[in-house]
C-alpha cells in the first residue's frame, strides 16, 4: 500500500518538473535544428552545425556569450553569432586572456595563442571583447581561442574595428543586433606578408573576413520584430595589409552575397518572404 502511495504522489511531481523544464526554455527561439534554447542562435544555426563529436568541419559549441561552428581541421571557427543590446555593455573591457578552448571534444587539439605568436597576423576576434564588456565573467570567453581567427593587423585593427564601434552605436541608439562573423578561403597578407597557415600549418589563415548583422529597432521584440523594413548590414573584406584606413562602408554588400560565398543561410528562423527581402537588400545607410 505504501509503494502505491509513493507511486501516486511520484506522478504529480514529475509532471511539474517536467513543466519547468519547458518553461525555462527561451519561448521565442523555435524549436527546429539545433539551438539548445540560445538567444546567440534565436535568428537561425547558419550551417546547422550539431554537437556531435563526430562532426568535426561543423561542431556547434554554444555559451551564454556566443555560438559558434568549429572546423577541428583549420582550428578556426566557420561562424561565430551573438546577440547584442545594451545590456551586454559594460566597464569590464579586455580583461581575459587568450586561452586554448578545453570544451571541445575529448582527443581534439587545442588551438594554443603561441600559435599566433610571430606569424604576422592578429588573434581576431570574432565577437569581440568589448560587445562583452557587463563582466568579466562574459568578457572572458571571447578570448577563447575558438573565437578567434587569424587577421592581418590592418583588417583586424582599422577597417573590421570601425563597423564593431559602429554595431555598438547603434546598440546605445536603442536597436538590438543579431551578428554573425567568420572568415572564407584560404591565404591571407599580414604584415610578414603572405600565409596560408599559421601555427606550423594547424590553423588556416582566411582569404577574407565577413560580417552579417541584423538590426532590430524594438529590443527583444524577437524574429516578429523582423519585417520587410529590417535593415541588414554585411560586408566582405580582403584580409590583407593596406585596408585599415578603409571604411568599412566601402565593402558593403547584401547578406545573399555572404550566403553565395560560404554557403551558409543567414536568419532562417525569420518567415521565408521576409527572409528573402532583407537578405537581398544592401545597405545604404550612413
Amino acid at each position: 500500500m505504501l509503494t502505491t502511495v509513493r507511486k501516486i504522489a511520484y506522478f504529480p511531481i514529475l509532471a511539474i518538473l517536467i513543466i519547468s523544464v519547458v518553461a525555462c526554455r527561451n519561448p521565442d527561439i523555435p524549436s527546429g535544428g539545433e539551438t539548445q534554447g540560445n538567444i546567440n542562435l534565436l535568428m537561425g544555426n547558419p550551417s546547422q552545425a550539431t554537437s556531435s563529436p563526430g562532426n568535426v568541419e561543423n561542431y556547434l559549441l554554444v555559451r551564454p556569450q556566443y555560438a559558434l561552428s568549429y572546423s577541428r581541421t583549420k582550428g578556426i571557427p566557420n561562424w561565430v553569432s551573438w546577440e547584442l543590446n545594451a545590456s551586454w555593455l559594460g566597464d569590464a573591457h579586455r580583461v581575459g586572456k587568450f586561452a586554448p578552448d578545453e570544451d571541445l571534444p575529448v582527443g581534439w587539439a587545442r588551438i594554443k595563442p603561441s600559435d599566433y605568436t610571430g606569424s604576422g597576423f592578429d588573434r581576431g576576434h570574432m565577437t569581440n571583447s568589448e560587445d562583452r564588456s557587463r563582466s568579466p565573467a562574459d568578457n572572458i570567453p571571447t578570448f577563447l581561442m575558438t573565437n578567434i581567427i587569424p587577421q592581418a593587423p590592418d583588417n583586424n585593427q582599422g577597417v573590421w574595428v570601425q563597423l564593431e564601434n559602429y554595431s555598438r552605436e547603434l546598440v546605445r541608439s536603442g536597436k538590438e543586433l543579431f551578428i554573425v562573423s567568420g572568415g572564407h578561403g584560404q591565404g591571407g597578407i599580414g604584415k610578414n606578408g603572405f600565409k596560408a597557415t599559421v601555427g606550423q600549418g594547424k590553423v588556416i589563415v582566411p582569404a577574407v573576413t565577413w560580417k552579417v548583422i541584423l538590426v532590430l529597432d524594438r529590443p527583444n521584440s524577437g524574429v516578429a520584430g523582423v519585417t520587410p523594413n529590417t535593415r541588414t548590414i554585411a560586408v566582405i573584406i580582403p584580409n590583407k595589409q593596406g585596408v585599415r584606413d578603409d571604411p568599412w562602408r566601402q565593402y558593403r554588400t547584401s547578406v545573399k552575397e555572404v550566403e553565395k560565398l560560404t554557403g551558409y543561410r543567414f536568419f532562417t528562423n525569420v518567415p521565408v518572404q521576409v527572409r528573402e527581402t532583407i537578405a537581398a537588400r544592401v545597405d545604404r545607410l550612413n
